[in-house]
């Protein structure tokens, strides 16, 4: 049998920073005479060849992770993993390991390791170690000072030691002297020295080496120096892109030389982390952390010293809503302001709501009604970004603003119905700004970002005011293109932008009730989207049965009328039928509905669809959703005889009561007992075509079964001999039921026969009547029918 302990997943992490699986295998570790140490063996599963053969380095970083993991780099940019099935199998690995480095096993990582109690004693630690002396600054020594800074990478304490000493002694500058010499006379095998030079002083990720290095007479000869890497065949040319190909616009003149300076130290700084370093590895992800923070704070005091200039903002504004800025200039204020909106996401909240509320004192909303309606794309798009920004900090701000424009603005003027008409217009054919502005809305539309308080309800104001002047805009082309039997348009575009709608309005049956109840009825919108269930386009039809499984979620009665009125199941039969049993999506999709309607028993629609397709239906065999459906209508249908059955028994109880009392008489839920289910169950029924003074079989019985079932209802309820007894009385479907407690005395019931059927009063026996009163004709007619 395999040793299942040592078998392991082979990993190794891409140039895309994901995991490619090299093969499943077994891992040894054992000595190989070619590699002069200790490695790690694994061979594969299915045929025994060699899969990986790594030295265990001393000074190599080991990690382990999650129990059954470890990670290590071999050389840079190469990671690799070794994913065990069982636990005791890493650990086993995992000692050799630590054995060979000479580790305590219990580590997780073999190198580097910094404990809290190190960081507390940090200080007096670098005042132990010896200060690195630094070798002389020629050409000739580059390769001993490369191989001093790499030394110095494996302590903390060391490698705050060689930056104290590279600043001190003003080392970079005297290295990037040596880089211009040996680029003049072409020697790149210092160059390649220079860049690793370089590249492990980023590492030291000290604040104080990046201000030297960033400054303006620098930071060139820095990626310069970063350009020659020993792995590429020829150099980068990093310094002609940002000299030459980069030019830096200035929408406004910008006077203040500090944030010039800035802004272009942060454009640069951020190329030199995005596009100039290599990818850091697993363990070095957190190296350059000084170097992002060192670029987070340029952005924030970029925002600052922009906001603190209240004149460039003014100005602005001012040339981004004047008809006589050219487009060309306002393209280049609105990405001005794109940037600037970018940087702000770096500010804590407080600043940032006080720089929102900044620009939209400015006139920002205004003027992005402007720039959405431009038809340059590079301007849309960067205000289409502008907004997502402030909607998705500040909604309220947006809808505050919508709300103004309510009694001074046209309605194809506002705010919301232009971000719903750059929707339906994006001609882009992947619809990016579309699906952009789509996320927009449905945030403003989010009932659980509106705020609520005693002086202002921002959900109902928002609300009415969305259904009253910008519903009609979003769904116009949904209208226009279900006038007939089928969808009039098919393009990828149109089709495309009608998903967009329809899961906008799906978003809206699920968190808005009243209002978009109102607009489907009143607009029929259920009926139209529903002609979208024709359309080529599977995803479309998916989306329109969406809709109405949204709707029939809600289990809304107004809704289940309107959809049988209607007979709205006909299309979504028809798709089912035309998908001829095929699984796929839409056939799933539609069984889904029909199995909801079942499970939750919504007894309308249940009996809509077995009534009106239960024929069409009855032969789908490879689902019992159908089946079901029709043994739950049946079941209802039982229920419904077994209730006209027993109402209508109840019906010649109520005939014999006295009419005072049936009408004081409270009516509770009770189960028939074993007389009255004996007579219900009575097979010899009256005759409806008899004619009522034609004496009807069994008629005496029946009475007689009522005259016993109530004496002994009330022999049931009486509390006592003398005391009251409470009678519970049920009245027929077609009267209304009246709930009245009533103390009754026992012998006073017991001593009344039987009651006029026409609903004269119980005083007129006792004052003297008599119910035998009345020729046999009179008495016959007044006896009931039983339904």
């Amino acid at each position: 049998m395999t040793d299942t302990r040592r078998r392991v997943k082979l990993y190794a992490l891409n140039a895309d920073r994901q995991w490619d699986d090299r093969g499943t295998g077994h891992v040894s570790s054992c000595y190989v005479e070619r590699l002069k140490g200790t490695s790690l063996l694994v061979r594969a599963e299915s045929d025994g060849t060699l899969l990986l053969e790594s030295k265990i380095q001393p000074d190599t970083a080991y990690q382990k992770q999650q129990d059954t993991l470890i990670v290590w780099s071999e050389g840079d940019n190469f990671d690799l993993a070794l994913s065990f099935q069982e636990k005791a199998g890493c650990d086993e690995i995992w000692e050799k390991i630590c054995q060979v480095q000479g580790k305590d096993p219990s580590v997780e990582i073999t190198q580097d390791i910094v404990e809290e109690s190190e960081d507390e004693r940090f200080d007096e630690m670098s005042d132990s170690v010896q200060p690195v002396e630094l070798p002389a600054c020629e050409m000739g020594r580059l390769e001993d000072i490369s191989e001093l800074v790499n030394s110095c990478l494996v302590s903390p304490a060391r490698k705050d030691k060689l930056a104290a000493a590279l600043e001190s002694q003003h080392y970079i500058k005297k290295l990037l002297n040596i880089f211009h010499m040996c680029e003049d006379i072409e020697n790149i095998e210092g160059l390649h020295h220079l860049y690793e030079i370089f590249k492990s002083i980023f590492i030291l990720n000290k604040t104080a080496l990046f201000e030297t290095m960033f400054a303006d007479d620098t930071i060139f000869d820095v990626v310069g120096c970063l350009e020659y890497d020993p792995s590429l065949p020829q150099p980068k040319k990093h310094r002609e892109y940002l000299k030459e190909l980069a030019k830096f616009r200035e929408a406004i003149p910008i006077k203040n030389k500090d944030l010039l300076a800035k802004i272009h130290q942060t454009y640069r700084v951020q190329y030199i982390q995005d596009i100039v370093l290599p990818t850091p590895t697993v363990f070095e992800d957190n190296l350059l952390s000084t170097l992002t923070s060192f670029i987070f704070f340029n952005k924030v005091e970029i925002v600052k010293l922009i906001e603190e200039d209240d004149k460039f903002l003014t100005d602005l504004f001012k040339l981004l809503m004047d008809d006589k800025t050219p487009d060309l200039k306002r393209r280049d204020l609105v990405l001005f302001l794109k940037e600037f909106c970018n940087f702000s996401q770096n500010l804590q909240p407080q600043d940032k709501d006080a720089f929102y509320k900044t620009l939209v004192s400015l006139g920002v909303l205004p003027a992005l009604e402007i720039t959405l309606s431009i038809d340059d794309q590079k301007t849309k798009t960067a205000s289409i970004d502008i907004l997502t920004y402030i909607v998705e900090f500040s909604p309220s701000v947006v809808r505050d603003y919508t709300l103004q424009q309510a009694n001074s603005t046209e309605e194809e003027q506002m705010l919301l119905n232009i971000v719903i008409e750059q929707m339906l217009r994006d001609q882009d054919p992947e619809l990016g700004g579309a699906v952009q502005l789509m996320g927009v809305l449905r945030i403003l539309l989010d009932p659980e970002s509106m705020l609520a308080s005693v002086n202002k309800s921002e959900k109902a104001d928002f609300l009415n005011f969305f259904y009253k002047h910008s519903i009609q805009t979003l769904i116009a082309p949904l209208l226009e293109n279900t006038t007939g039997d089928k969808p009039v348009k098919e393009d990828y575009h149109t089709v495309q932008l009608l998903g967009l709608v329809l899961e906008l309005l799906s978003f809206c049956v699920e968190h808005h009730t009243y209002h978009i109840k109102t607009c489907i009825l009143n607009k029929d919108l259920l009926r139209r989207i529903l002609v979208l269930m024709r359309s080529t386009h599977t995803f479309l039809v998916l989306g329109a049965l969406r809709f109405m499984r949204k709707i029939i979620a809600l289990k809304d009665e107004y809704y289940n009328r309107y959809i049988i009125k209607g007979n709205l199941f006909a299309p979504v039969i028809d798709a089912f039928l035309r998908n001829n049993g095929r699984y796929n999506l839409l056939d799933s999709a539609i069984l889904e509905l029909f199995e909801f309607i079942k499970l939750e028993d919504i007894k309308s629609l249940c009996s809509h669809v077995v009534e009106n397709y239960g024929k069409i239906l009855e032969d789908v065999e490879y689902v019992q959703t159908f089946k079901a459906l029709k043994t739950r209508y049946d079941q209802h249908q039982d229920k419904l005889k077994e209730r006209e059955r027993v109402s209508g028994s109840v019906g010649v109880a109520e005939a014999v009561v006295p009419s005072l009392l049936r009408a004081r008489y409270r009516r509770e839920a009770r189960q028939p007992d074993d007389e009255e289910e004996m007579w219900f169950n009575d097979d010899d029924e009256l005759d409806d075509d008899a004619p009522l003074d034609t004496p009807q079989p069994h008629a005496h019985h029946a009475l007689d079964a009522i005259g016993k079932i109530v004496e002994k209802k009330v022999c049931l309820s009486t509390e006592s001999v003398n005391g009251p007894s409470r009678v519970l009385l049920t009245t027929t479907a077609a009267s209304k039921p009246t709930h009245t407690d009533v103390q009754v005395s026992t012998p006073t019931l017991l001593n009344k026969g039987l009651v006029d059927y026409d609903g004269d009063s119980d005083e007129e026996e006792e004052s003297g009547g008599s119910t035998s009163a009345g020729t046999a004709e009179e008495r016959e007619a007044k006896r009931p029918r039983l339904a």
